[in-house]
């Protein structure tokens, strides 16, 4: 670098390429785990379509551990929820 030059600061994002958990109080590990890549491939399949994601979601956690199930898909919002024990998930991804 000569002087008078100026040097560029490079900057990187870190993209997750894992589900990070945030919050639960799902006792049992598998069901978390089943939820957990259950989201990362809804998200994956729709990356641009949250709606669908959500229903993926929903219908599958319904499907396989039994109604209801709320799932809320999205970028930059904040909720208050009340929910039943056990069942309580909150998660990032990268997709």
């Amino acid at each position: 670098m000569s002087f008078g030059q100026i040097k560029k600061e490079e900057t990187s994002q870190v993209i997750r390429t894992h589900p990070l958990c945030k919050l639960t109080d799902m006792t049992e590990d598998e069901m978390k785990q089943e939820t957990m890549d259950l989201c990362v491939t809804a998200t994956e399949k729709y990356p641009n379509n949250y709606e669908h994601a959500a229903k993926m979601i929903k219908e599958n956690l319904d499907k396989k551990f039994g109604a209801p199930f709320q799932v809320v898909v999205g970028e930059s919002f904040g909720f208050h929820i009340i929910h039943q024990e056990n069942t309580l998930l909150y998660m990032f991804t990268g997709a």
